[in-house]
């Protein structure tokens, strides 16, 4: 096993349209390997159900990495963020299943999950590597 060490993810999501075609991107770095990054398409779907997806995603391929990794997590999703960290209640049905699905796998790291805001300019890869999808694939 890997000694713990700390999992910096960036996520973002985005819809063309809300509802309208969607992707999803993540970047997760952690220190001395090469950042692994995710994307892809999500069919139609508004921008706040394809930012919980990207989270979704980012949570799966981090967990595949080892759940003994801290984990912090970087979105400028301030609605997800603040629904995430008990701020806000969700209230949306049609992201309940998704919020409930990002809890179940945020519970599985044997350390913590944090979660935080940032502004659209710190997420620039995430938010690059989502419009690459939304130009050429979706």
């Amino acid at each position: 096993m890997d000694k713990a060490t700390v999992l910096t993810i960036y996520t973002d999501g985005a819809s063309r349209g809300n509802p309208g075609e969607a992707a999803f991107a993540y970047v997760i770095r952690r220190e001395g390997q090469p950042a692994v990054e995710g994307a892809g398409c999500l069919g139609q779907m508004t921008n706040n159900q394809a930012e919980y997806t990207a989270l979704i995603r980012a949570l799966e391929r981090a967990f595949e990495m080892g759940p003994h990794h801290r984990v912090i997590i970087y979105s400028d999703s301030e609605l997800m963020v603040k629904q995430m960290n008990g701020q806000y209640r969700v209230k949306n049905e049609e992201l309940r299943s998704l919020y409930e699905q990002a809890c179940a796998l945020r519970r599985r790291f044997d350390g913590p999950v944090t979660i935080r805001h940032v502004r659209r300019e710190q997420n620039k890869r995430a938010d690059q590597l989502c419009n690459e999808v939304l130009n050429g694939k979706c």
